[in-house]
């Protein structure tokens, strides 16, 4: 877990920086920085769901995964919708910022644990810290996440701080049952949990860009869906056999 210990400290220390920042920018500068921070969040998004749906053959480009998409996207949040996910985290996260005068708690939480937690960096660099001690792919993910904590503290609060709690729960997870899941989470399951993963990254950049905002924790039960679909075929593999 050495590659998820770096990654959380780098988080802490990258908004410790970032909230140093936000006491000296100005009410002024702060919507165009938020603009320009949701703009590189969207392209971030939109390359990892590229990467993850497009392939190139015979200098040709194919592409797959579009229909999964949506089902996984508008189920998933269907589900969050009735449970209300959005809607008790954020209760639960006002609490904390009246308890302690932390305004923009919720955002900076919420956002950073979607941007920090979902990828093939997180997953292939825990398993591979779990299986091998090679911790060089979440070295590299903690000096990108560092940079975006210290943006994230800078616009958005001390709440992505706390971000690292999630990320060593989920990081650390997977490294310490990486023996059990590097067999699964490969091939087009983890191409469709990256593609989902990565859809909601950007839906994260189109909220600092738009009125109109996405309720962006109702969609992470979508991230769920891809393993589901993926025992449900090997379950009909079976049956079939």
């Amino acid at each position: 877990m050495t590659g998820t210990l770096v990654n959380c400290i780098a988080v802490i220390i990258g908004g410790l920086i970032g909230l140093l920042f936000k006491k000296g920018i100005k009410p002024a500068y702060a919507d165009g920085i938020n603009r320009a921070l949701g703009l590189a969040v969207l392209i971030i998004g939109m390359n990892g769901v590229i990467a993850n749906m497009f392939t190139v053959e015979d200098g040709k480009i194919s592409s797959s995964g579009e229909l999964l998409l949506v089902v996984f996207l508008v189920v998933g949040t269907l589900i969050g919708e009735l449970l209300k996910l959005d809607e008790r985290f954020g209760g639960f996260c006002n609490k904390i910022e009246k308890r302690f005068s932390a305004k923009g708690f919720a955002s900076g939480f919420i956002n950073g644990t979607v941007l920090f937690c979902v990828g093939a960096m997180s997953i292939i660099g825990s398993i591979n810290d779990g299986l091998t001690g090679d911790s060089s792919i979440l070295f590299v993910k903690s000096a990108l996440d560092a940079v975006n904590a210290v943006i994230f503290g800078a616009t958005l609060g001390f709440g992505v701080i706390f971000t690292c709690i999630p990320m060593l729960i989920y990081q650390g997870g997977i490294s310490l049952l990486a023996g059990t899941l590097s067999g699964i989470l490969q091939g087009e399951l983890l191409e469709q949990l990256c593609m989902v993963g990565y859809a909601i990254i950007m839906a994260i950049g189109l909220n600092f860009l738009l009125e109109k905002k996405f309720k962006t924790l109702n969609m992470v039960p979508a991230l769920i869906l891809p393993v589901v679909y993926h025992y449900i075929l090997v379950l009909i593999e079976y049956i079939k056999a």
